[in-house]
């Protein structure tokens, strides 16, 4: 590999160089082709990844829990009640019992000071998993899904509708540094985070990435090549569900909202989908989606950052 990225955490994609990610990118798919002609490897053989969990988890849970056990190594869940982060035991005592058994940590959480915390204290890699300002392993397997679909990054068009939330600022990071452009339709006081933003922007100064926060869904649509949306609500946000609802229902990606992108343009959604809120069934279960391949691509792109980094 051209770049060692052996003991690196993943803690937010703008700590990574273009290299770096398109590196990443590069064994994802080596993995998935290996993957798909039944290869049995054992690359993380003796290995232990420690997998701690604040929110409930489909994807992230079995894509790493079987991505260890396919390559030979073990996966150990650490549920909300196993670990309570700075609760129960302070952060740091936690990242540093658990670099004595583990060869890397992946959290789940919702405050993100709690993944900096694990990684700042760890002696080995940490991955995040999600926080509730970052979800860099889901927009690794969106953009090798991207490439799948479109080829190259730099000069085609991301549209995202919906709530500047993690996955919105994860890729605001993603595009920037792959020089692939990004409009963000977002209704007026749920923009992204302007320190994300303002780190994407100058990120993108560097590969020519265009970086567009707007209201209007028809900017944000026009000329884009895949069209994104994620759930108006997210986890711990259930009380302003109804506000978020009425304020979100102009930006659902409907077929009307797809057909304002390219005629081809791939549809993404990181999942779980709320149909018929974020997203219509007409457009996730329609030939423009590739929802469901992205969702595989989790597996293979969390077992390309491990492979890399134990």
């Amino acid at each position: 590999m051209a770049v060692s990225l052996k003991g690196r955490h993943l803690v937010c994609l703008h700590d990574f160089t273009a290299e770096e990610i398109l590196q990443i990118l590069d064994r994802a798919d080596d993995l998935k082709r290996r993957y798909r002609e039944g290869k049995q490897e054992k690359l993380l053989a003796g290995k232990t990844l420690a997998m701690i969990f604040q929110k409930p988890s489909l994807r992230t849970r079995v894509s790493f829990e079987a991505g260890m056990h396919r390559f030979g190594g073990h996966a150990i869940y650490l549920g909300p009640t196993d670990i309570q982060l700075g609760q129960r035991e302070a952060t740091g005592d936690i990242a540093r019992n658990l670099s004595r058994y583990a060869d890397a940590i992946m959290a789940r959480t919702f405050a993100h000071k709690d993944i900096v915390g694990l990684a700042e204290n760890a002696s080995v890699p940490v991955i995040n998993g999600l926080s509730d300002l970052l979800h860099p392993c889901q927009i690794l397997a969106d953009l090798q899904t991207v490439r799948e679909k479109k080829g190259a990054f730099r000069g085609r068009k991301m549209a995202f509708l919906g709530d500047g939330n993690n996955v919105a600022h994860s890729l605001l990071y993603g595009c920037a540094k792959l020089g692939m452009h990004i409009a963000l339709a977002v209704p007026k006081g749920y923009e992204p985070d302007q320190d994300v933003l303002s780190q994407a922007r100058g990120d993108a100064q560097q590969t020519g990435a265009e970086l567009v926060v707007t209201h209007d869904l028809d900017e944000a649509l026009k000329g884009a090549c895949a069209v994104y949306t994620d759930v108006w609500a997210s986890m711990g946000q259930e009380e302003e569900k109804k506000i978020r609802q009425q304020a979100m229902q102009p930006y659902q990606l409907n077929q009307k909202a797809l057909s304002r992108a390219e005629p081809d343009a791939v549809v993404l959604h990181c999942l779980p989908a709320h149909r018929g809120e974020e997203i219509t069934d007409e457009v996730i279960d329609g030939p423009q989606s590739v929802v469901f391949d992205q969702a595989e691509n989790r597996l293979h792109a969390q077992m390309a950052v491990l492979t890399q980094v134990i």
